[in-house]
């Protein structure tokens, strides 16, 4: 929830504020449709793509705020006139936000926010809270758990914990489509908690650390055990797409983020073609 902690605390440090919203978009952007930002006299928050266009769009919001106009609508072509070469074209809507409409943003991103999919991580050690960490500034929702009081309250940033004698519950009542991430300080502890993972069925992803020989000892438990059935090939063990040497927590979760982004956000490849479509120049102010 840091990136909602963020916006609030934007809002109350600045009085008089204009939202920036991409409300259509033509052809090739760095952004999609719905991308907002906010813009102050001296700050902004958020980014609907960066480079040129975003630099007009806050110019002409800072005019909007010192004008005290109210909306203001602009149309502009993403291409050689602005110094982009993306070639889409998109209307872009500038809104002073008075107290209502402030508190509708915040409300509409709480809910935005609460639509993220789960991502449970179980172990609050160094891998695990490293891991909580990376995964702050991402698109999901993340859960430390762990049977230990004094793990979590290692984690001195603002991640959402969970206390809890019997971790298997959490991962019964999670909402369809989560992620697990098993990374106990108990081998025990973990088989328990990735067997019931993997029973549900429908977890975008089941991942357990460790290495090969870890897996292969899981799944021997998991054959001689009472387990329910499972698709043992949904297992990602050892975590981290790419296998690094480097043991360090930070780059074990570096790897293991961009592993779990990639299974939640996975699309078919029927619509693989459109997204395509739909890329432009990324931007970094």
């Amino acid at each position: 929830m840091g990136t909602a902690k963020n916006l609030r605390t934007f809002l109350s440090s600045n009085v008089n504020v204009c939202l920036v919203t991409l409300e259509t978009v033509r052809g090739s952007s760095p952004r999609n449709s719905d991308a907002w930002m906010l813009v102050s006299e001296r700050a902004t928050h958020g980014t609907i793509g960066g480079g040129q266009l975003e630099f007009m769009a806050i110019e002409e919001a800072r005019s909007l705020v010192a004008q005290r106009q109210a909306s203001k609508s602009l149309d502009i072509p993403l291409g050689p006139e602005i110094g982009q070469c993306c070639g889409g074209r998109v209307s872009v809507r500038l809104s002073i936000l008075d107290d209502a409409g402030k508190l509708e943003l915040v409300t509409r991103d709480d809910i935005a926010h609460e639509a993220y999919p789960g991502v449970y991580i179980f172990g609050a050690g160094h891998v695990g809270r490293a891991l909580a960490k990376a995964l702050l500034l991402l698109p999901v929702r993340t859960i430390l758990v762990d049977t230990r009081k004094d793990e979590l309250a290692l984690a001195d940033y603002a991640v959402e914990t969970c206390l809890t004698s019997i971790p298997e519950d959490v991962v019964r009542n999670a909402a369809p489509g989560a992620a697990f991430v098993v990374l106990t300080h108990d081998h025990s502890l973990d088989f328990l908690i990735t067997g019931e993972a993997l029973a549900r069925g429908d977890a975008s992803y089941v991942g357990l650390i460790g290495s090969a020989t870890k897996r292969t000892l899981f799944e021997r438990w998991y054959r001689q055990s009472d387990a329910k059935p499972a698709n043992l090939e949904k297992l990602t063990c050892p975590i981290g797409a790419n296998r690094s040497p480097d043991k360090r927590p930070e780059v074990i979760a570096a790897f293991a983020a961009a592993e779990i982004l990639a299974r939640l956000t996975a699309i078919e490849p029927s619509e693989a073609k459109t997204a395509a479509g739909q890329e432009g120049e990324i931007h970094d102010n």
